[in-house]
């Protein structure tokens, strides 16, 4: 699509020449045929470094817009993103193209496989199954009855995912109009589990927008849980029941998640924490400590005193 196109598609404006963009792409990894965008001041910072051919941006980031870069120039450079996610979003369907099944594997009846896909050697697949284009599988995994594993996904070895999980689902990220319509954004990574990984029955895994939700080698994630797009799980995290991690959370090594703990996007959480159950991660959290709280979380120690606190006072009352 031209610029000319893309600007009349969002109400932008742009001067310069009218070049043709092939895909969407993030600050960090667009090249000379892409667009990315940029909706706010504390990203501005990043403009400069990119490779973008254009840019969706508004009018006060325009100082941060290099040569060789084009800026449109929009009011909500996010909402523009999202309207155009459509168009430049990856097909449901892929050509038709032969798969690579280990002879040794064992697929069971009512699985359904698409195109390009790869099944390594000694792995199960239970009835059910859904397995969509461009799909890899390592050795000796199990994937589960009704196990959905959308396009472009990757599995490791020794993997097990349990019945009713989903790897690869589009995350939930939408951007809004000034009369509160919501627009989706459509996400064209994928999902990426390391070796040793095992996902609990009716846990969810988001692809990323641009790049890959990574859930790194022996990570175990319990039934029940919802990881957003974009997320990094380190080696050998452990995430309990009913857990919900929003965008691009970022767990280190070893991180453990009580049951029904959470966290907001655009957090990092250091290696070997532990946050207890229902703990609610708003913030950056160090490393090789244990944290509880909802609102605010603090160090586990920390909210232990200001329970006996709180009790001492009601008792006096």
């Amino acid at each position: 699509m031209k610029l000319s196109e893309i600007a009349q598609k969002t109400g932008a404006s742009f001067d310069g020449e009218d070049i043709e963009i092939f895909a969407l792409n993030s600050l960090k990894n667009a090249n000379k045929a892409e667009l990315t965008y940029c909706d706010g001041e504390k990203n501005a910072k990043f403009i400069s470094g990119s490779n973008a051919g254009a840019i969706l941006v508004t009018k006060n980031l325009l100082e941060f817009v290099p040569s060789g870069m084009t800026a449109l120039v929009c009011d909500n450079p996010h909402l523009a993103f999202a309207i155009l996610s459509k168009d430049y979003a990856k097909p449901l369907f892929c050509e038709k193209k032969d798969s690579s099944i280990d002879p040794s594997a064992n697929i069971m009846p009512n699985v359904y496989i698409g195109s390009n896909v790869v099944v390594g050697e000694n792995t199960v697949i239970m009835a059910g199954a859904f397995l969509g284009d461009n799909v890899k599988i390592g050795k000796n995994c199990i994937i589960h009855p009704n196990v959905v594993i959308y396009n472009d996904c990757i599995v490791g070895d020794e993997c097990h995912l349990l019945a009713n999980c989903v790897i690869g689902s589009d995350g939930f990220g939408y951007a809004h109009t000034k009369t509160g319509e919501h627009v989706k954004i459509y996400h064209n990574g994928n999902v990426v589990l390391g070796n040793y990984v095992e996902i609990g029955a009716c846990t969810t895994i988001d692809r990323g927008v641009f790049e890959s939700t990574i859930v790194a080698d022996f990570s175990k994630v319990d039934n029940l849980v919802q990881i957003g797009h974009n997320c990094e799980l380190g080696m050998g995290c452990l995430i309990v029941s009913q857990t919900g991690l929003a965008g691009s959370t970022i767990l280190g090594r070893n991180v453990v998640m009580g049951g029904q703990s959470g966290s907001a996007g655009h957090v990092s959480v250091g290696d070997f924490a532990q946050v207890a159950a229902r703990g609610g991660v708003s913030k950056n959290l160090e490393g090789g400590k244990k944290y509880a709280g909802a609102y605010p979380i603090m160090e586990l120690a920390e909210q232990f005193k200001l329970q006996a606190k709180i009790s001492r006072f009601f008792k006096k009352k």
